[in-house]
């Protein structure tokens, strides 16, 4: 029993799990966040644009029965069919969506550019690789030319 918890506390302390948590507890709050903007700021516009419409209250009432609203129609048990909510529900995936698209796409931009800078050269004279910073080749021993005008990327 003791190796068992020693074990899960081992696996508890991988920063891959840490990782997890701090992003489903970011991913939870982002979604909340998204949900109030979907709720509170895209979809009043585009009710008041069709007409005054709230997309939350639309339904569609299987029961027969005439009721005033989907929250009393809810409260007496009927059946529906909640089109509105799912309308809501598809606007915020397609928000969510366009955000980490944008993102991601930030970010692929960031680790392009580390991508690009190089912290190795070849020594002009035995083409050996060495360090960028490198005022001596370790291979053949050659003093190198002065480097702090020329650009750091790999010739």
């Amino acid at each position: 029993m003791k190796t068992t918890l020693n074990e899960f506390r081992k696996f508890l302390a991988r920063g891959n799990v840490i990782d997890l948590a701090v992003a489903v507890i970011i991913g939870s709050a982002f979604g909340q966040i998204v949900s109030s903007l979907v709720k509170d700021i895209v979809m009043p516009p585009i009710g008041l644009l069709l007409g005054r419409v709230d997309f939350s209250s639309l339904y569609l009432n299987l029961s027969g029965h005439a009721y005033s609203s989907l929250s009393a129609a809810q409260k007496a048990g009927a059946p529906t069919i909640n089109y509105g909510l799912f309308l809501n529900h598809v606007i915020n995936f397609f928000i969510i969506s366009l955000v980490i698209f944008f993102a991601i796409k930030i970010l692929s931009r960031t680790a392009h550019k580390q991508e690009t800078e190089t912290t190795t050269k070849q020594c002009p004279y035995c083409l050996s690789t060495i360090p960028v910073k490198a005022t001596k080749c370790a291979h053949c021993t050659a003093d190198l030319p002065d480097q702090s005008a020329q650009p750091t990327h790999a010739q």
